[in-house]
């Protein structure tokens, strides 16, 4: 029997991901047929899903009956809701989560995936509160209070990031620089999300009961920050370091209004690591069952490779 998998986010990089590995995967293309919901289902992107064979229909997580309309019909479903970085932007998402899983409930679902983050306050016993983390297992809470057979995607750091706000700088020797202000030795989980999110959540929708209940640390493995700055040097040819400057000088790389809570990120993954005291074995429990061995950071780099503006 075939069943209906909706998948929300599907032209981002996660639900992407995971509407490809099943169109791909002989046993999960058997299992489900797929309909991705999108915000405009006439982008370029979108209607590259319909060609592929998937349902793609309209939905706006701000509005319930929209959520309730595109869920009619639907076994299983992965969902997502989006980080929103603007006054009120926690409570909003917060909402649209609950909403999202009463709907799930209500609409008959049988089995609901989300995808979800740990929470740094929770972890740290409050001393560190990361809005745009904690919001997200607040969600997951939710669900799993709810009658309703659920498990959690939970991704690390996005090795995407290393083209944006983790890229390196140009240092005073005029040689690209890895910067920060955590120890050289401060580990960080890395997953390639655009094209291992479907190998994680895949393993979870080939045998949900296996994975109902659960909440999988989805990464490849963990590096150091002096570990990712000699990859990118290998990667690139040129000679990057990490360099470990103090927090407050750190902080004026960062915007404004996001100070505070990337500051609190940072000292939470250093003093307690990204998924708690067990990351490391979290991560290599969760890698094992990946349907597809994870990317390798170095790998990563070799197909999308680094946009350094200074050199050698």
């Amino acid at each position: 029997m075939t069943n209906l998998l909706v998948v929300f986010g599907a032209t981002g990089q996660q639900g992407s991901s995971v509407i490809s590995k099943v169109l791909e995967d002989a046993e999960l293309s058997k299992a489900y047929k797929v309909r991705g919901l999108t915000r405009d289902p006439l982008k370029p992107n979108a209607q590259a899903l319909v060609k592929r064979g998937v349902e793609v229909a309209r939905c706006d997580t701000d509005d319930p009956a929209s959520v309730k309309a595109v869920l009619q019909g639907a076994h299983t479903v992965f969902a997502m809701t989006v980080s929103l970085y603007k006054p009120g932007g926690m409570e909003q998402e917060l909402a649209q989560g609950k909403a999202l899983a009463d709907e799930a409930l209500a609409a008959g679902v049988k089995f609901l995936v989300y995808s979800s983050v740990p929470s740094p306050k929770k972890i740290s016993g409050g001393r560190y509160p990361v809005d745009s983390f904690d919001v997200k297992d607040k969600v997951r809470e939710y669900i799993s209070s709810l009658p309703i057979k659920s498990a959690f995607f939970l991704p690390g750091s996005f090795m995407q990031n290393f083209h944006t706000n983790m890229a390196p700088r140009p240092g005073p020797d005029g040689n690209p620089t890895f910067w920060g202000f955590v120890s050289p030795e401060t580990k960080f989980p890395l997953i390639e999300i655009a094209g291992d999110t479907g190998k994680f959540v895949g393993s979870i929708l080939a045998e949900p009961d296996k994975y109902a209940g659960k909440a999988l640390a989805c990464s490849t493995r963990c590096y150091t920050m002096t570990e990712m700055a000699e990859i990118m040097a290998r990667s690139s040819g040129k000679k990057i370091t990490y360099a470990q400057i103090p927090k407050d000088v750190f902080a004026g790389f960062l915007p404004e209004a996001s100070r505070p809570t990337l500051l609190n990120m940072l000292s939470y993954f250093e003093e307690f690591g990204y998924y708690g005291p067990e990351t490391e074995q979290l991560v290599k429990e969760a890698a094992q069952t990946a349907k597809g061995a994870p990317t390798e950071f170095e790998e990563y780099l070799k197909r999308e490779p680094l946009q350094l503006r200074a050199t050698q």
